[in-house]
């Protein structure tokens, strides 16, 4: 029964956002518990703090998951990103590998980045978000950072893994270019 009602939702998950579940579907076949468990995620992940951080978060975000892939699960992210209303250009940007020009989606993405390579602007990338919009929304940018990669990871580690493909956002396609 609970695994019927987990692939309903995950399904359901997947027609909302034209994303592809069968990696989901995998796992509750094999265990239900570990669905179980990988339905919860989202709790963690999308603890997005405050609202006036939201472009910080959708940036962190979309930083860690492009670090673990660059196929759909950056399109889910993007995807989610602009249904919270994050400014589509903002994302252009970080996708094209202009973070700096990217305002707050820029910097959430630079934080992001830093937070998994452990880089020396890390302090300073915390500062600023924490001096323009409190503790939240560091707490919100670190959970990002961190849960961004476990989708792709899980999917290729599963066998699911998806290659490197275009972007869309506003019927615009963008080649993802990682920044330097």
């Amino acid at each position: 029964m609970i695994r019927a009602l987990l692939k309903t939702g995950f399904q359901r998950f997947g027609s909302r956002y034209n994303y592809d579940t069968s990696y989901m579907s995998h796992v509750a076949d094999t265990s239900a518990k570990a669905a179980l468990r990988m339905s919860i995620l989202p709790f963690y992940s999308q603890f997005r703090g405050p609202k006036d951080a939201q472009n910080v978060w959708a940036g962190a975000m979309l930083g860690s998951t492009l670090d673990g892939d660059c196929g759909p699960c950056v399109q889910l992210i993007v995807d989610m990103a602009l249904e919270a209303g994050v400014p589509a250009d903002q994302l252009v940007l970080c996708l094209q590998g202009d973070v700096k020009a990217a305002g707050d989606v820029g910097l959430g993405f630079r934080f992001s980045q830093a937070a998994i390579a452990n880089a020396p602007e890390l302090d300073s990338r915390r500062q600023e978000i924490e001096a323009r919009f409190g503790a939240a929304a560091v707490t919100a940018a670190s959970f990002a950072a961190s849960s961004g990669r476990i989708y792709p990871v899980l999917k290729r580690g599963l066998g699911f893994g998806q290659t490197c493909s275009r972007v869309t956002i506003a019927d615009e396609t963008t080649k993802v270019r990682y920044p330097s």
